[in-house]
This record gives structure tokens, sequence and C-alpha cells, in this order.
């Protein structure tokens, strides 16, 4: 039951209480994941920014992913490793509603990104005599600024209702802040905390339907072509195994965020709980790495390059 509270400044976060025994073990492989998750993500980022060659618009798409993965991780993994060191798991008010904020908005800008990426591939498949016309470098900024302006501006609007409504408990069942599980220490639920959220859900699944219907027809036109069906395997697969991670990851959290068993032991909860911040941000990179020939070779000539130049330098 929930304690009446008028003023709170304070969070209390739940699930590393019984990690005393392999604490340092934990923060130690934490720190290693955060740190490859750097490393894939910044490999790519680089790569792009580097090779002008790389200047095109699914390159682009692709390297504002990779900076919204690096987004979306410092929200979490900076302040669970400081909790892993400590015997009191708080966070502050503005702290949690920041931590929420930027773990929901990197999640739909996740999806905006990968909507253009879809579109992009489409046009270049089923359009390719006007792509060039259709995704000039204008309008690719355009689409990228939106890309991330619209997720921070939805999520803001969402953020900035639980937080002018009255908290009745302070208390967050996870060992991050999530801003649904902030909204139900709510003392009463208001309109705006109900429709603003169920907005960004049906905005969002208008995303998924549009990237549903923009492969159908990406298929449709590829098994009359070998060449595209090949660019089709080449481009697409990547971005179709992205999507599918990000839409598992994310429908796996909130589903067993609001239906899920409690009685689950709190390690396998605490797994569950950082699957979506630790899955993405690491397959991703890796997946387009491995699978874009491009991306693969420029990073290849990339490291023999610095080689060749510390050999040099020695």
């Amino acid at each position: 039951m929930m304690d009446n509270i008028s003023v709170i400044t304070m969070f209390t976060l739940s699930g590393l209480s019984g990690t005393n025994s392999y604490r340092v073990i934990l923060f130690i492989l934490t720190l290693l994941c955060y740190c490859v998750i750097w490393l894939v993500n910044l490999t790519i980022i680089v790569t792009v920014i580097v090779d002008k060659k790389l200047h095109e618009p699914m390159y682009i798409f692709l390297c504002n992913l990779c900076i919204n993965g690096l987004y979306g991780t410092a929200g979490f993994y900076p302040k669970f490793l400081m909790d892993l060191l400590s015997t009191t798991h708080v966070i502050s008010y503005a702290g949690c509603f920041l931590q929420g904020f930027v773990l929901h908005s990197s999640a739909c800008a996740d999806f905006s990104l990968l909507v253009l990426m879809s579109y992009d591939r489409y046009v270049a498949i089923c359009r390719p005599l006007v792509y060039h016309s259709v995704m000039t470098k204008q309008r690719v900024c355009v689409f990228v600024f939106f890309a991330w302006l619209i997720p921070f501006c939805l999520l803001l609007m969402s953020t900035l209702t639980t937080a002018t409504s009255r908290l009745c408990g302070s208390h967050i069942p996870k060992i991050y802040c999530v801003n649904w599980l902030i909204s139900r220490l709510a003392c009463s639920a208001s309109v705006a905390s109900i429709c603003i959220p169920a907005f960004n859900y049906t905005f969002y699944f208008g995303h998924c339907m549009f990237v549903c219907w923009s492969y159908i027809y990406m298929v449709r036109t590829c098994l009359k072509s070998k060449e595209n069906m090949s660019k089709f395997m080449q481009t697409c697969v990547p971005h179709l195994f992205s999507l599918v991670v990000v839409v598992v990851s994310l429908l796996f959290d909130l589903l067993y965020m609001r239906f899920g068993s409690k009685d689950l032991q709190q390690d396998i909860q605490n797994l569950m709980a950082m699957e979506f911040v630790i899955v993405p941000p690491i397959v991703n990179p890796l997946i387009y790495g491995f699978k874009l020939t491009e991306i693969r070779n420029r990073i290849k000539k990339l490291l023999c390059t610095k080689y060749f130049f510390f050999r040099i330098m020695s």
C-alpha cells in the first residue's frame, strides 16, 4: 500500500538488494558490456563520418541509429554502474524523470530512424529512377531532424504530464525509471496521462504498419527481378533484422512490465529489464557491419591504415 507523500524528492529503485555477493563481478561485466556498445557503435559512426563515399542516405540513417544507441544507453549504464557500487539505490526526482525521458525517447527514435531506412530502401528498390531526386541531401537532413524532434516532443509531453501529477509513493519496482511506473504512483489518473501515452503507442504502431507495407511491396517488386532481389538481400535483410530485434526487445520489456509475474527470481527480472539496453545497441551495429559490404570494407581499410601508421611510428 502506498504511503501518502506530499513532496517527493527521491525515488527508491528495487532489484539490486540481493546482489551483494557478486556485485563486483556484475559491475565488471556491465562495464565490459557498455565498453563493447561504445566500441561497435563508435566504429560505425566514425567510419561513416570519415569516409565521404558513405555519405549516402542509408549510411547517414545508420550513423544516426548508432548515435541513438549511445544516447539511449547513456541514460542507463552510468547510473546502474554507480548503483552497483552503492549500498543505497535511490535516484533524485529530476534524475528519475530524465532517465525515463532518455530511455523512452531513444526507443521512439529507434523506430523513427528504422522507418526512414525502410522508406529509403523502398524508394531505392521500387522507384530507382527517381531515387536521387527524392532522397536529396537537403531532404535527408530534414528527415533526420524530424526523426529526432518528433520523439523528443512526444516524450516531453508525456514526461511533463507525469511530472505535474501529485504522487503518493516513491518506490520504483525496477532497476531504472520508467514513465509508466512513475505514473502508477500518481494519486489519481488524469485524462492527459491516459490520452498522451495512448496517442504515442498508436503513432508508433503506425510506424510498424508502414514498415510492414513497404516490405510487402518491396518483396513483390524483388520477385520480378534478380538484381532487385540481390539488392534486397544485401541492404534490406540487415534493416529487417534490426527492426525485429528492436520491436521484440521493446515488446518483451513492455509486456513483462505490465503483465509479467512478480514471482520470478529477482536476477531474472533484472536481466529482462536490461535486455532492451543490451541487445539492440550491440546487435544493430554488428549486423550492419558484417552484412553491408561497403561498411565492412571501409572498417577493414580504416583499421589497416591505423595499423600501418602505428607500425611506421614505432
